[in-house]
């Protein structure tokens, strides 16, 4: 019988993760920090006493269990490695002397660092898992740092698979200038076409990992919504991203301007899910065109597993956007 361990079980991932395992009959085990009807074990992925008592049985780990960019700001470098990178290497050691079938990894695009930003006038760059991360912050430091420990734990025979998810939090955009210009649900829309994803995709291209890890041995892959837009629509995208959008996908600009809504001025990068949906047989069932109908329908660009998840914020007390 199949047993699924996830890390971070009471964070907005991980609960998505178990509410999905369950609702398809799996067995699963939750561990977290923090108390909830998703999280069986409390306790740090640093404890490997923690993390030894809530491997028994499993055959596979979801590690979805981090510190988040939001965290930054109000925790030290040294909390960081602990959790991210400690925390790490903890689960995938204790996996392996557990003898699971696979360990998928929960990374981030933000490991990209500032590769993700040209000088501002330059082409939109094309995120594929082959350009070079530029550390940015200690963030995306930790989680190459942890992605490395899992390709070196792979290497040793433990099966695992690292995904650098998009965005698919539900909080509005960190910047400030940026979402106060424009409404939350029109700027979501528009991400979908470079830089977002949906969190049904989310799980569901972790339950392929998890499936196709003992026969990758190791993969890293970027995890994000189907882009309309191709490589020779860079430099465009970096100017004028308004007309890419109107050509390749008219009738999402048709829906902007019904709604007085309105496409970035221009684009820094687009991420690219082709390797992903190849090596991993995902199959992301939300782009922009989706989402678009969603809205239509809804009123909003969230779907049932999203809305029952809802916006869990970063921290204890109220620090900014991510916590409201």
């Amino acid at each position: 019988m199949e047993r699924f361990l996830v890390t971070g079980s009471s964070g907005h991932l991980g609960e998505a993760l178990v509410r999905t395992l369950r609702d398809n009959g799996y067995d699963v085990v939750g561990l977290d920090v923090l108390s909830s009807p998703w999280t069986t074990v409390v306790g740090s992925v640093a404890d490997r006493s923690v993390v030894r008592r809530a491997m028994d049985g499993v055959t596979h780990v979801l590690h979805t269990a981090t510190l988040h960019k939001p965290h930054v700001e109000s925790h030290g470098r040294q909390a960081f490695v602990d959790v991210n990178v400690a925390g790490t290497l903890a689960v995938l050691e204790c996996a392996a002397e557990a003898g699971v079938r696979s360990v998928v990894f929960t990374s981030s695009t933000s490991a990209f660092g500032k590769a993700l930003r040209p000088p501002p006038g330059s082409p939109a760059v094309w995120i594929t898992e082959d350009v070079a991360p530029v550390v940015r912050n200690v963030y995306g430091a930790t989680k190459v740092a942890a992605e490395d420990l899992c390709e070196l734990a792979a290497a040793d025979g433990l099966p695992v698979v690292v995904l650098r998810t998009s965005r698919f939090f539900p909080e509005g955009d960190d910047t400030d200038d940026v979402r106060t210009a424009y409404d939350d649900a029109n700027l979501k829309l528009i991400e979908f076409t470079y830089r977002r994803v949906e969190i049904t995709d989310v799980v569901d291209a972790h339950l392929c990992a998890a499936r196709r890890a003992p026969d990758l041995g190791f993969g890293r892959y970027i995890v994000s919504a189907t882009t309309p837009f191709r490589r020779d629509d860079l430099d465009e995208l970096g100017r004028d991203a308004p007309t890419v959008l109107a050509r390749r996908c008219p009738d999402v600009a048709e829906f902007l301007d019904e709604r007085g809504w309105r496409m970035l001025p221009a684009l820094d990068r687009v991420y690219v899910n082709d390797r992903a949906r190849a090596d991993l047989g995902w199959t992301p069932r939300y782009d922009v065109h989706v989402v678009a109908d969603l809205i239509r329908t809804t009123g909003e660009p969230r779907t049932d597993l999203a809305r029952a998840v809802g916006m869990k914020g970063y921290h204890a007390e109220p620090t900014g956007i991510y916590t409201r």
